[in-house]
């Protein structure tokens, strides 16, 4: 499978616990973390509930 790198680029702080939830699953947490993960429909569903929060970067 494809892999992507995702970047997180927002705070969690204030947000909902559920999206907290979401950045967790996704391997991040902290502040211009980078993760390269498989690339499936589950990880382009979160990426998309937290347009806000990550980046997909090259």
């Amino acid at each position: 499978m494809a892999k992507i790198k995702i970047k997180q680029i927002g705070s969690p702080i204030r947000r909902p616990e559920s999206q907290k939830k979401i950045l967790i699953g996704l391997g991040l947490g902290k502040m211009h973390r980078i993760v390269e993960i498989e690339d499936s429909a589950e990880v382009r569903g979160a990426i998309a509930k937290l347009p806000h929060m990550v980046a997909i970067v090259d």
